[in-house]
Parts: C-alpha cells; structure tokens; sequence
C-alpha cells in the first residue's frame, strides 16, 4: 500500500482525498487543514485524520473542538508521498518535503521550475516513474494536453491555437469577480497556458489567449489544431472516443451549454457534480483544409483529480501507466477505452 498525505485540504485536495480512499493499492494516512470550518468537521466525520500544518491552525482546531493527530512533520513521518494542495505555496513547502525524504505531487500552480517535470497521465506517465517530484498541470494545460495528445497521435499536429473563456473563480469563491465584464487574462498575449501545454508536449508549436467571465463552474475552450495527415470529421471523432479522460456530448442531445455538463454529472450522481474528463462537443468537430475545429468544455474543480492518483502511482510504484489509468478512472467511474 502507498501511504499518501495531503497538504490543503481544499478544493483539489479534498477531492485528491476522496480519490485515494478508493484506490486498492493506497491508504490515505491525512490531511492537513488551516480552518476549522464545516469542511474539517466533514471530513473527521468521514474519518480523514487532519493535522494542523502551524501554531494558529492548531489554535483554531483547540477552539472548534475539531480533532486533529498532529502538525504536518508528523503526517510528513508516516507518509510515502504528500500531495501538496496548498494555494501556490509549494516552493514554500518544498524543502520541508526534501528534508523528510518524501515524494512529492505538486499542482498546476506552480511553476514548471519547481520540479523541472510536469505531468498528464495520458502523454508522460511512464516518465515519471521514480522521479522524487512532479507537478500536476493546471486544469485547462490538462484539457489540453488530452486533447491535442489525441490530435497529434493520429494526424500529427503542426501547430495548435486555443482561447479560452475561463471562469471567473470557484463556486464558493463569493469575494471574486468579475460581474457583468469579460476581462483579458492577461490582455499582454500570449496566455501562460501555451508554454506550459509545451512543458508536457514538448515541442508543440502552440498559442492561447484567455479571457474570464462571470460564471463557477467551467472553462470553455475554441481549439484549433493545424494538421499534416488532413482527417475526415468522422476520424477526428473516433480518434477522440478512443482517448482515455475524453467525453463526447452532442448539443442535440440537450448538451446546449456548459451547465448541462454540470447537470449530467449530477444526474449520474457524480460526487460533488464532478466531471472528471475534457470534454468536447462532437457537433463542434470540423475539418477545413487542413484545421480541426472544436469547442471544449473543462471542469476546473475536477479534471486534476484523475491526474494526482496516477502521478502517485508513477512515482511510488512500478504500476504501467495503463494499469494505473484504467484502475483509476474505473474506481471515479469514467469511462476509460479499455472498460467500454
């Protein structure tokens, strides 16, 4: 068994969290909190061991009456890798992790730099096997990837162009914006998103340009991918259907937005509503000379989720990197090629 803590139990980590409690071949030893608000009694109420990463969290758990086993050294000491959740304070943690000999999984927000190897489980597994640190990329870097990673292996990408209308902030985020505005994010172009989609893919010749917009709950993607093997539309759709943590929806169906998206994820009783998988419209998918064409839509909550278990495995195991994601994506219910 892996033994895996986790470091910010917020909205990557809780989810990381209930994802490890699935998995056969981990145990989740903890996690640590800063609050103790309504999150910290739910998860003692699931029986996730928390631990008070300083003296005022600590102070704060004594207060609430929240249990907690301890500072993050000593969930640090029973663990074969931590998942670092923190919000980007992962170079602030990174030589406590080295100090303690751990393994480590970071996030998308941080810099490739931190550890010099960015992870998507469908593109670079089996390099990272071993390696002491790797980073998770972000949500959208993730969406990408998948998709272009698909793109790329039957057509042969030449270039790939991608903006993207990002929401504004999570859900329960009720001091951010924007309201009633769509804000250039950055107005300076290009977008990071480019270079670090480059980071997995490496020599992809790739541009993106962002936005946000007043909405929680997805990003929304227009992808255009130039191509040197020109496929039908039929084939690029095919291509996709047989990608691992890709779904396909079509708007006759009455997938008319982002929102049913969500919706669907609630009515097939996903935890949370989560949609773990990129996933493009089929209606969208167009061939023009030598372009693909297609929207995307991408669940900022969720879409890492998958990603963090697999990069578990590729450090602290010797689990092949189909193994993993077939294992992985059955144990969260998503559709995997193999499992169809």
């Amino acid at each position: 068994m892996i033994k895996v803590g986790i470091n910010g139990y917020g909205t990557i980590g809780r989810r990381v969290a209930d994802a490890i409690r699935l998995q056969k071949d981990m145990t989740l030893i903890g996690a640590t909190k800063v609050k103790a608000d309504y999150r910290a009694t739910v998860a003692v109420q699931k029986g996730i061991a928390l631990f008070a990463p300083n003296k005022e969290a600590a102070a704060a758990f004594d207060k609430a009456k929240v249990p907690y086993k301890g500072d993050l050294s000593d969930l640090l000491s029973q663990v074969d890798v931590i998942v670092d959740a923190t919000p980007e304070m992962g170079a602030e943690y990174k030589p406590l992790y080295e100090k303690h000999g751990k393994k480590a999984v970071f996030q998308g927000g941080e810099e490739h730099a931190l550890t010099g190897f960015s992870f998507v489980a469908q593109v670079n597994y089996t390099e990272a096997a071993g390696k002491q640190m790797v980073r998770v990329v972000s949500c959208n870097t993730t969406a990408l990837c998948r998709v272009f990673k698909s793109l790329d292996s039957g057509f042969s990408v030449t270039k790939a162009r991608a903006v993207l209308a990002r929401r504004a902030a999570d859900p329960d985020e009720i001091s951010k914006g924007p309201i009633d505005a769509i804000v250039p994010d950055p107005v300076t172009l290009p977008s990071h998103h480019g270079p670090d989609v480059a980071s997995v893919l490496e020599g992809l010749d790739i541009t993106t340009m962002a936005v946000k917009v007043p909405v929680t709950h997805m990003h929304l993607h227009s992808v255009i991918a130039t191509v040197e093997n020109v496929p039908t539309k039929q084939q690029v759709i095919e291509a996709l259907e047989r990608s691992p943590r890709i779904m396909l929806v079509d708007g006759k169906a009455g997938f008319k937005s982002t929102a049913q998206i969500v919706d669907w994820a609630r009515e097939v009783g996903r935890p949370r509503n989560d949609v773990y998988e990129a996933v493009a419209w089929r209606d969208s998918v167009t061939v023009v000379g030598n372009e693909v064409y297609l929207f995307l839509a991408v669940q900022q909550e969720a879409i890492v989720t998958p990603e963090n278990i697999d990069a578990i495995r590729a450090v602290a195991s010797d689990v092949q990197s189909e193994v993993s994601m077939r294992t992985t994506d059955e144990s969260l219910g998503i559709r995997h090629p193999s499992l169809a």
